[in-house]
């Protein structure tokens, strides 16, 4: 259930939102090798730094009590960015098919869109779920698989079967968790609509 949005404190610099600015810096640069040279295993690398600073900057706003406003932002648009960067690169260099980027995409915008009428509402969104967890536990799997599986060795191979299976995987709870989005937002709203 979404409840009333916590106030964070006004801080610019932090250990957790250097690493954010350093993952959104990266952003292009990711592009620019999946699209440009195609050089993936460089871009692996990049996705891999994005995986593991987007954990840590998580862990350590909790362990020194970094949290911020700014980094509440920062964090979640480096989230979305590194998807939808993922996501075009695929597409345009024929690795996922266009009808499955559009599913990520418009789970996305269903979610973002709750967020906002949430927010206008005066909630905070909605608390993140253990299937939403488990949707980008098996997504931040897929995806840098997914490129390892482009390859034509061995380990590509072996790689390929076990890509596809975090894919489907993957994009059925991450479309599970945007409809429960969905189902947390309207329960929300009539909270507030319903009378006293």
């Amino acid at each position: 259930m979404a409840s009333q949005p916590e106030v964070l404190p006004d801080r610019l610099l932090t250990i957790p939102n250097v690493l954010s600015v350093i993952r959104l810096a990266l952003v292009p640069v990711f592009l620019w090798l999946l699209l440009g040279p195609e050089a993936d295993g460089w871009a692996l690398l990049v996705l891999v730094y994005s995986g593991v600073s987007d954990w840590a900057d998580g862990k350590i706003a909790r362990w020194l009590n970094q949290a911020s406003r700014l980094g509440a932002v920062l964090d979640p648009a480096a989230d979305r960015l590194y998807t939808l960067a993922t996501v075009v690169a695929f597409v345009a260099r024929g690795i996922i098919p266009l009808w499955f980027a559009l599913i990520l995409v418009g789970r996305d915008i269903m979610v973002g869109v709750c967020i906002l009428v949430l927010r206008r509402a005066g909630f905070a969104p909605p608390e993140v779920t253990y299937i939403g967890k488990a949707a980008t536990f098996n997504l931040m799997y897929a995806m840098p698989l997914l490129l390892v599986a482009q390859g034509s060795s061995d380990f590509a191979t072996i790689a390929r079967p076990v890509a596809y299976a975090f894919v489907v995987w993957g994009s059925a709870l991450f479309v599970w968790s945007g409809l429960l989005y969905v189902v947390q937002t309207r329960a929300a709203l009539r909270s507030v609509a319903r009378p006293l």
